[in-house]
């Protein structure tokens, strides 16, 4: 096999890939870029803790709703242009985002971002597995998801910078029109034949209600949704709270706790993602589920390293968990997208996305924010945020025991 067939970059199905990896890195950076905000939208609108961790969650539960109307589109059409559209709703409402005169336009705004980022999100790793074969396939997600934490810390970076020279009206247009111009360019991109590298034509997806009841029949897929929804819960208060979190708990300045966690996030995050699509592709061939025991075992070592992150009072020490905990944290998200993919019939894997998007944020991210928020008025928020061990505990139970059984391949084809 020539370096060409094997390069990750070659052809269409390379440029597509890296042009879907700087979208999800700006999808991300929008979507995060409000967290490093928090403090200067609270003062600005004098919004409680509850109001904001709201704000996250209104973004979240129209995403959330949208995900399975746009995965049973990705299953029925042309998924570029349902991407583009996708890229641009979301984009325009970010700009939106930095006009709003209070709370109830800021929440509408947020809102409308996920109508946008639900299209991308649902069809994107459709259009992925159906580009790469299952040998470069971790690899590829993992390129693709490594852009989650560059994306993440880039919205803390860019907005913690930006609001502190401009203002945090500057930090959402900066963070949402260089997706107008990203729209144009997925619409171009090819759209390959469902199913091309698994062995057998794809056929046509089944009615919706059927393929929902046959996706909760594979219980591979089903333990990683449920373990993906709890990784979603700790990973999204984290992901919300963390800056504030180190300027009221750690003492650490506004601008330097939200570069200082950017930093950490995007080193740990390209680092751990990359490492762990690599490892599964290297184990697969001898190890049954290999994508499974990476992401269980990886998020039940970061368990423990994340409470410490969260509760030694010597800074190098919970400086240091907070480095590996996120490194073990980052491993699992390749591994575990290829399995929502991997054990689902081709036809079907954008409903399979939007089927684990809607559960993962629905019991996971959707909930989080608000809850530690609560918790975080009524006591302290370093008493709330330690929901956060405990959820990547139980992720790691889940992907582990879904490791541990046997499944069909023949699921797969339908």
């Amino acid at each position: 096999m020539t370096h060409v067939r094997t390069s990750l970059f070659a052809g269409a199905a390379g440029r597509t890939l890296l042009l879907l990896a700087g979208v999800n890195l700006l999808n991300y950076l929008d979507r995060f870029v409000v967290s490093a905000l928090v403090e200067s939208l609270r003062a600005a609108f004098s919004l409680s803790d509850l109001r904001l961790g709201v704000l996250m969650t209104s973004f979240m539960v129209v995403y959330t709703v949208a995900s399975p109307v746009f995965g049973a589109l990705g299953d029925r059409g042309r998924r570029p242009a349902l991407l583009a559209v996708g890229v641009g709703v979301w984009s325009f409402a970010t700009v939106l985002s930095g006009a709003a005169t209070g709370f109830a336009s800021l929440l509408f705004a947020r809102a409308a971002v996920g109508v946008g980022e639900a299209a991308y999100a649902t069809i994107s790793p459709s259009l992925i597995a159906d580009h790469f074969e299952r040998a470069r396939r971790g690899r590829a997600f993992a390129l693709f998801f490594a852009a989650i934490p560059v994306g993440s810390a880039l919205g803390y970076v860019v907005g913690g910078l930006l609001d502190h020279a401009f203002g945090w009206r500057a930090a959402f247009l900066a963070a949402g029109l260089p997706g107008l111009v990203l729209a144009l360019l997925v619409l171009r991109q090819p759209d390959p034949p469902r199913g091309q590298h698994d062995g057998a034509p794809a056929g046509g997806p089944r009615p919706l209600l059927q393929s929902w009841r046959a996706l909760a029949g594979i219980r591979p897929y089903v333990l990683a949704v449920l373990g993906y929804a709890a990784y979603s819960f700790a990973t999204g208060a984290l992901a919300f709270w963390m800056p504030a979190f180190l300027e009221r708990t750690r003492g650490v300045p506004r601008a330097e706790a939200t570069i200082q966690f950017g930093a950490v996030v995007v080193l740990t995050g390209l680092a751990g993602t990359l490492l762990g699509g690599w490892i599964a592709d290297a184990l697969r061939r001898r190890i049954a589920n290999a994508d499974l025991w990476v992401s269980g075992l990886s998020a039940l070592a970061a368990a423990p390293l994340a409470l410490v992150a969260l509760t030694a009072p010597s800074k190098a020490t919970w400086l240091a968990a907070l480095v590996v905990g996120q490194l073990c944290l980052f491993a699992s998200t390749g591994p575990i997208n290829d399995v929502i993919v991997a054990v689902v019939p081709p036809a079907e894997r954008a409903t399979a996305s939007a089927v684990s998007i809607f559960v993962l944020h629905a019991l996971g991210d959707v909930p989080s924010p608000p809850l530690v928020g609560a918790l975080s008025d009524r006591t302290s928020l370093a008493n709330a945020i330690l929901l956060v061990p405990a959820a990547i505990l139980l992720s790691g139970f889940l992907w582990t025991w879904g490791a541990v059984q046997r499944h069909d391949p023949r699921a797969a084809r339908g």
